[in-house]
């Protein structure tokens, strides 16, 4: 998990198999969402049954506000960028 500053998790991602993302562009997409740039991003890899899988981190200061827009946002956003994915909410 990626936490910068004063950052806090709100929400894990999963892509289906085949897709990934990088970096830059999740932070990018994650920053539209919340229509912030103070937000950071991270990645770790997961032993499932079917192998290992990505789980991406979605972070940023613990004063946003409006976490059912944002994620309604985010959920748009990943779909106008092709990617489907299920996303977790962790902080609320």
């Amino acid at each position: 998990m990626c936490l910068v500053h004063n950052h806090v998790e709100f929400f894990k991602l999963h892509l289906v198999d085949g897709q990934s993302i990088g970096p830059d562009a999740l932070r990018v997409l994650w920053s539209r969402a919340c229509e912030t740039s103070d937000v950071s991003v991270g990645r770790q890899a997961r032993r499932t049954t079917y192998g290992m899988k990505d789980v991406y981190s979605l972070s940023a200061s613990p004063r946003l506000r409006d976490q059912p827009t944002i994620e309604s946002r985010l959920k748009m956003l990943l779909l106008e960028s092709r990617l489907t994915a299920s996303v977790t909410a962790v902080h609320v």
